[in-house]
């Protein structure tokens, strides 16, 4: 997924948005657990999930900071990720502004995960050890 056209009002221009191969299987086993479970239809199916994650994910061209930093890496002094919260989900990214190699901001998407999981653990695997 890749979002970089357009602009706002103020004559910025929009964020890419970017997935880490780690999101891609994050998103792809979501929306399996959710097809197991609900099926595909439906406004609590798996197509219904996977557009509002997706949704959220690309509303981050326009608003790549709009997101808090995850208070389990704020705990440690980490602020350069933050979060959206698509219940139950959380999208951990990290937004970045435009510099001489990039003529855009660019918002990478880490991970996505249930909110009910084990975040810090989470966190340290995916973010801090990159695994």
């Amino acid at each position: 997924m890749t979002t970089d056209e357009g602009g706002d009002e103020a004559g910025e221009g929009r964020a890419q948005v970017l997935l880490t191969s780690g999101a891609e299987a994050d998103l792809g086993g979501i929306y399996r657990r959710r097809l197991a479970q609900r099926g595909t239809g439906g406004d609590d199916g798996a197509e219904a999930l996977l557009d509002r994650l997706v949704a959220a994910i690309e509303s981050l061209a326009d608003w790549p900071q709009r997101g808090p930093v995850p208070p389990e890496l704020e705990a440690l002094g980490i602020r350069l990720y933050r979060q959206l919260s698509v219940r139950p989900y959380r999208v951990i990214y990290l937004p970045e502004p435009a510099d001489a190699q990039r003529d855009m901001p660019r918002v990478t998407v880490m991970l996505v995960a249930d909110a009910r999981r084990d975040f810090r653990t989470l966190l340290e695997e995916r973010l801090l050890r990159g695994t």
